[in-house]
């Protein structure tokens, strides 16, 4: 059976990364909420029924980039025995990047049903144009990880996802950390569909937020497990751990999620959001 995740780049550097584009891909702060069910399941799941919620706040500060994200969901299965028939995850992620997206700082407690919290806490860098970066981790315990040339962190992976999606190109392959896991960047490959304009092809009324008035892309998101030393890097015919669709507006804002697990999927529908004040620098 397969359960949820615990979650769905100097200054310089980053610039000659992302190209001119890199102008129109600014991202706005914001504290949003989503409502999660189930959107499929195929008949070999034992998955019959889903449920919960996800609070996601984006807040900027004058050197970087803070999330704020409040999971839970709830999976009920197809099963004879009452007191094992549903499974609830919880987690609660905290990060800070900094906006020349060489720093991220995370920390993460997750738990599911009758177990303790875990607890995942560290710090990463990123090294020199075609160096590896380091990621130190303080809890679960102790560890160090290199970080392949070129990983990004999470919101400079947005923006590139929106330049690159500004620009017209389908498809982008980057290697990513977001400090969910003791181990390093695993491989994001996002394929994206054409530009929409703003409101073009809502199937259900969205929150009113001129947040939301702003023009999008679907993107398709493959997520690929850090190669190892053992396993081959990945191939063109190798399946994802699991993929996520979103439609994401040009300011960062994810309007719909779908979190693809394979036998089965859950929708993150927007209900709420709000703009959260700029600083002042």
């Amino acid at each position: 059976m397969n359960s949820p995740p615990a979650r769905l780049l100097g200054a310089v550097a980053l610039a000659l990364l992302l190209g001119k584009a890199a102008i129109a891909a600014d991202l706005v702060p914001y504290r949003a909420r989503y409502n999660l069910t189930l959107q499929s399941t195929q008949s070999s799941s034992d998955v019959v029924g889903a449920g919960g919620v996800m609070l996601d706040e984006w807040d900027e500060t004058c050197s970087g980039w803070t999330e704020q994200e409040h999971f839970y969901l709830r999976l009920q299965y197809s099963r004879d025995d009452p007191g094992n028939d549903s499974l609830d995850t919880f987690s609660n992620f905290v990060s800070w990047e900094a906006k020349d997206g060489q720093h991220f700082q995370f920390a993460l407690r997750q738990a599911e049903t009758d177990r303790p919290f875990d607890e995942i806490k560290g710090r990463a860098r990123l090294g020199p144009p075609g160096r590896p970066g380091v990621a130190e981790f303080t809890k679960p315990q102790e560890t160090v990880l290199s970080l392949p040339p070129g990983t990004l962190f999470p919101a400079a992976h947005t923006r590139l996802l929106v330049a690159r999606a500004e620009a017209g190109d389908h498809l982008v392959t980057r290697h990513v950390f977001d400090g969910s896991d003791v181990e390093s960047a695993g491989q994001i490959t996002a394929v994206i569909g054409p530009k929409l304009a703003p409101g073009a092809d809502e199937a259900e009324k969205l929150p009113e937020s001129p947040l939301l008035n702003r023009p999008s892309w679907k993107v398709r998101l493959a997520f690929f497990p850090p190669p190892s030393a053992i396993d081959p890097p990945q191939r063109p015919d190798e399946v994802p751990d699991y993929e996520e669709s979103v439609r994401l507006l040009d300011n960062g804002i994810a309007e719909d999620m779908l979190f693809d697990y394979g036998d089965y999927a859950v929708r993150g529908k927007l209900e709420q959001i709000e703009a959260l004040p700029r600083p002042h620098c």
